[in-house]
C-alpha cells in the first residue's frame, strides 16, 4: 500500500496534472489517500510528483518528497561561487 500526500498546490499548472492529482482520489492540499501499489498507480504519481509526498505503508519508507526536490534541484545546478544575494551595490 502507499500513502500518498498532497504537499503542494496544483494551481497553476497544467490541467492534465490537476486531472491526475483528481484522479487519485487527492482534493485539497495535505489530504491523504492510501492506494495498492500498482503500476498504473506509480505512472500517475510519476506523472505529478514535484507536488506529493509518498510514503510505501509495508516499509515505512519515503518514496517520493515534493519538499526535498526543489531543494536537491536548486543546490545541484548552483555553481560554488554564486550566492544567494547580491552584495554589489
Amino acid at each position: 500500500m502507499l500513502r500518498i500526500k498532497l504537499v503542494k498546490s496544483p494551481i497553476g499548472h497544467n490541467p492534465r496534472l490537476q486531472a491526475t492529482i483528481q484522479a487519485l482520489g487527492l482534493r485539497k492540499v495535505n489530504s491523504v489517500v492510501e492506494h495498492d501499489d500498482n503500476p498504473s498507480i506509480r505512472g500517475q504519481i510519476h506523472h505529478v510528483k514535484e507536488l506529493l509526498l509518498v510514503e510505501d505503508t509495508a516499509t515505512n519508507t519515503v518514496v517520493v518528497d515534493a519538499r526535498t526536490m526543489r531543494d536537491k534541484a536548486t543546490r545541484k545546478h548552483r555553481k560554488p561561487s554564486e550566492k544567494r544575494c547580491n552584495t554589489n551595490r
